[in-house]
């Protein structure tokens, strides 16, 4: 049984990179979460600060463990342990250079093709701030 991360009730899977955002099924992409504190008021489907925390820590760990700048699937599923078909399914719009694939468009792809950055919480707040 999974435990929520926060409190240790019965969780469920929080993608952080929303399937509706193109998130995928890898480790790195999902929270455990109990009911409350994953769509309850305080959880990262109506809090967008939340949203955001969790979507720029999961870049950082992807760029921490995606340390070269270009891998194979082999290695890739791997390091990311994911499924060799969806990784695959994931990249073929991206160039594969005789070295593999660039380590900006694997990131890029599994942030859902978007970049997230310390400045977009800062946004949120400025944004918050004007209310």
């Amino acid at each position: 049984m999974l435990r929520c991360e926060i409190c240790g009730k019965q969780a469920d899977k929080h993608h952080i990179v929303y399937r509706c955002q193109g998130g995928v099924d890898f480790p790195l992409n999902f929270r455990y979460l109990c009911p409350e504190h994953h769509r309850g008021k305080n959880g990262p489907h109506k809090n967008r600060k939340l949203d955001l925390e969790y979507k720029i820590q999961m870049q950082k760990s992807l760029e921490k463990l995606l340390y070269k700048d270009y891998y194979n699937v082999e290695e890739l599923v791997g390091l990311l342990q994911i499924n060799k078909g969806m990784l695959k399914r994931l990249l073929k719009e991206y160039r594969l250079y005789k070295e593999g694939y660039k380590r900006a468009d694997i990131l890029y792809r599994l942030m859902g093709k978007k970049k997230y950055t310390e400045d977009m919480l800062e946004e949120y707040y400025d944004f918050i701030g004007n209310f």
